[in-house]
């Protein structure tokens, strides 16, 4: 089977696992963190700098890969690992958290969600068949079903709704697939609802999806209130099954998360932020564009093998005031391998049974203010 997933150890006091996903296009060692390479590449960088952060697999999105180049163009150039040059495992979004990015521009019924194109106004429908349809031509290795996204707070009966449309959606996700060498996930959905949460998983469950997503946070919850999903629901799914926080997010979270049982992440903020003049350390967040670092004659963080850190802080600073594309590039470089870093040393804790205590570490260098922010 071209796709499995490996559980190798739970860590003592914690619910972090290590583990090993197997694609076609090679093993992802668990925890990890996706880049996120919307159209089909991630901003700024080319793909050898994307493998050279660290990063194992990345995140393409069907909703806009079908608009622009449209999936039979990727398809009839060979799959999305050619058209974009990466060898590596690629997931792919399904195009549901368009419903609510996008949600003044949607209509969902039973049978489908109708978008209106933000690049056009061109009507575009995407039901489970034709989102799967989409990701099949693309040729990922992970291909995420069409759920029902909703912003929070809601009302009960409208998260209610979507849930159960989610389930159904999911089933007719199954139904469509064609590709013996792609994987699906099931999302679960369910808002801030406990009991609707777990009913989701254990739906989805057994329904034996390969893997499983928890989607629908990171849209207007606070933090605590996300670690309280995770917590009700990653016992509640499959143990050997790889588990998946759509959309998520900050250090802070991907630690806490990882703590409650998640095995991969993605999120747009690593490459946003660099793209703004802001880098993850150690120490916390620094902002680049701040006067005291006008003479800093540090890198960004001392040992880190980026291509920013080659230079100063000082220098960063002057290709983000200069307005040079250089600045953008350098620092988004740099997050990455931030994030890489960080969730290569979880693994290493978590084979160690030492996972707690480097949470514990980690979070305290956060809570500190940079002496440079």
């Amino acid at each position: 089977m071209p796709f499995s997933f490996q559980l190798r150890h739970v860590a003592a006091n914690s619910a972090a696992r290590r583990g090993t996903l197997h694609t076609p296009h090679g093993p992802v060692e668990t925890p990890a963190f996706m880049p996120v390479g919307t159209q089909a590449t991630i901003k700024g960088l080319t793909v050898d700098q994307v493998r050279s952060t660290g990063a194992q697999l990345i995140l393409g999105n069907t909703y806009h890969l079908a608009l622009r180049p449209g999936e039979e163009v990727i398809r009839d150039l060979g799959g999305l690992h050619a058209f974009m040059g990466w060898d590596g495992p690629i997931l792919t979004d399904s195009g549901g958290f368009q419903l609510y990015s996008l949600a003044q521009n949607t209509k969902v019924s039973e049978q489908a969600a109708v978008f209106r194109s933000h690049i056009d106004g061109q009507l575009l429908e995407l039901s489970p068949e034709r989102s799967i349809a989409i990701q099949e031509a693309l040729g990922s290795d992970v291909a995420m079903v069409l759920d029902h996204v909703i912003a929070l707070p809601a009302a009960g009966e409208a998260i209610k709704d979507a849930c159960e449309r989610t389930i159904r959606w999911a089933e007719r996700c199954r139904s469509a697939a064609r590709r013996s060498d792609q994987a699906q996930f099931a999302i679960v959905q369910g808002g801030l609802d406990s009991e609707l949460r777990v009913w989701c998983a254990r739906q989805l469950a057994a329904l034996d999806f390969p893997g499983y997503a928890v989607g629908g946070l990171s849209v207007g919850e606070s933090p605590d209130e996300m670690y309280r999903v995770l917590e009700i629901v990653c016992p509640a799914l499959p143990a050997d099954k790889p588990r998946y926080l759509m959309g998520v997010g900050t250090p802070r979270d991907l630690l806490q998360a990882i703590g409650r049982g998640i095995d991969l992440f993605d999120c747009v903020m690593p490459t946003r932020n660099g793209r703004n003049a802001l880098a993850f350390t150690d120490a916390g967040p620094l902002r680049l564009r701040n006067s005291i670092h006008q003479r800093d004659e540090r890198p960004l963080e001392e040992g880190c093998p980026c291509l920013a850190c080659r230079h100063s802080r000082a220098y960063l600073r002057h290709l983000f005031l200069a307005d040079e594309m250089l600045g953008p590039i350098l620092l988004t470089h740099h997050n990455l391998t931030y994030y890489q870093r960080l969730l290569a040393a979880a693994r290493e804790a978590i084979a160690a049974d030492g996972y707690a205590e480097f949470c514990a570490t980690r979070m305290s260098g956060w809570s500190r203010e940079p002496q440079s922010a």
